[in-house]
């Protein structure tokens, strides 16, 4: 597959490839935490293409293959969520791509649970993941990113406890209904490109958040 892969990449006529990264934690202790959905997505896409994760590469657990004839490659950093950015920027390094073939999925407490958003470009929002992307990427800010909502702490509760606790069953419901559709907004993504998938995705979302803010709070 590599030297496939290779060789597709480096052909003119080829399609650059996409580099997908999802944000989290590694170890079975923080598997089904708020903070590991970037994590999760990655796992949920691999699976419906059939795709492999098991190699390391680059300081990430690493699966690539096609979607179609588009290169596809994934990575979920195994460096911890502060220090994503030690594998992200070498990966994208090592691949040669642009910064806009980098998307990055990461949870999000300013959307609701199970709401998502695809972005070309943004800050980190005192996202310490997302930080240490941008500082290993020198600063640059211009890669697109898929935001997963968690929903916000209730009352006075510590942000960070909040991110390492796990869903309760409704909000579970939610994040596993909003990965099927973020699967499926990729698919549109590697066909369509960013501009056509996002703009059709992040309305649906819209909606969806709407919808959302009617229900109750998830705890």
């Amino acid at each position: 597959m590599l030297n496939r892969l290779s060789r597709h990449c480096f052909c003119t006529a080829a399609p650059r490839p996409w580099l997908f990264v999802g944000l989290g934690n590694p170890g079975d202790k923080f598997k089904g935490t708020r903070h590991n959905v970037g994590f999760e997505l990655i796992d949920k896409f691999a699976e419906s293409q059939g795709i492999s994760m098991s190699t390391v590469h680059c300081k990430a657990v690493f699966g690539q293959g096609f979607v179609g004839e588009v290169p596809v490659l994934l990575a979920k950093p195994q460096t911890y969520m502060n220090l994503s950015g030690e594998s992200t920027g070498p990966l994208a390094a090592y691949y040669k791509l642009p910064l806009n073939r980098v998307l990055v999925f990461h949870d999000d407490m300013n959307l609701p649970s199970g709401v998502l958003r695809l972005h070309h470009k943004g800050g980190h929002g005192i996202h310490n993941g997302l930080k240490s992307v941008i500082y290993h990427f020198r600063g640059n800010t211009e890669f697109p990113r898929l935001r997963i909502g968690i929903g916000k702490p209730p009352g006075q509760m510590d942000p960070k406890a909040f991110l390492l606790q796990k869903f309760n069953i409704t909000a579970q419901q939610r994040i596993d209904a909003a990965l099927q559709e973020g699967v499926n907004a990729l698919k549109v993504l590697l066909s369509k490109g960013l501009t056509e998938s996002a703009r059709r995705f992040n309305t649906e979302q819209k909606y969806k958040h709407l919808r959302l803010q009617t229900l109750p709070v998830d705890l």
